[in-house]
């Protein structure tokens, strides 16, 4: 677990290299907690709210990554703002409503039965050839979805028949995610 400065950290620095790629002013950085140098693996999503109901307006992230934390959240934090596919960059008008969430990545474990899965607990890489697709935990549990779901979902976003987890040349790999964004951090 990370502590709650080293979260806040993480969302600052998140907010402010997207928010310095949209002035071209460069804001200052917090400081480098040492919790924060380890390598890491890392997602950041944006989401803007409509209503009531968050909208997703972008995600990217690192599976693994070689980089400090700190430094992984900094990149996944520009791509998911100006560089996923799904969505168009996003504009000055828009920052001002984005709430920033951060996933942070436990290490990787291959299984092979799918009966440890825990639908809103692990995340799911499904690999199968030159194919492959990631959700992350917190996805089951907005739409609410059983092991089975979850697994068919992930071989959906990774362009596969949605059976595909079955095969035993699938490979499967799940992992946890420490969650939170700017309410949970402060």
């Amino acid at each position: 677990m990370l502590s709650a400065q080293a979260r806040r950290t993480l969302i600052t620095v998140a907010r402010k290299r997207i928010t310095s790629e949209l002035t071209g002013h460069d804001p200052g950085y917090p400081d480098r907690l040492p919790e924060l140098e380890a390598p890491g693996g890392a997602f950041v999503s944006l989401h803007i709210l409509h209503g009531f109901e968050p909208r997703l307006r972008g995600c990217i992230g690192h599976i693994t990554s070689d980089l400090p934390l700190y430094d992984t959240v900094r990149e996944a934090a520009f791509a998911a703002a100006f560089r996923d596919p799904r969505f168009p960059p996003l504009t000055k008008d828009e920052i001002a409503d984005v709430v920033i969430e951060i996933s942070v990545l436990s290490a990787l474990e291959r299984i092979t039965d799918t009966r440890s899965i825990e639908a809103g607990r692990h995340g799911i890489l499904i690999e199968h050839g030159r194919h492959s697709g990631l959700l992350l935990p917190q996805v089951a549990l907005s739409h609410r979805w059983d092991r089975t779901t979850f697994l068919e979902q992930t071989c959906r976003k990774a362009g596969l028949d949605p059976d595909a987890w079955r095969s035993p040349d699938t490979v499967i790999r799940i992992f946890t995610a420490e969650v939170f964004d700017e309410s949970s951090a402060a």
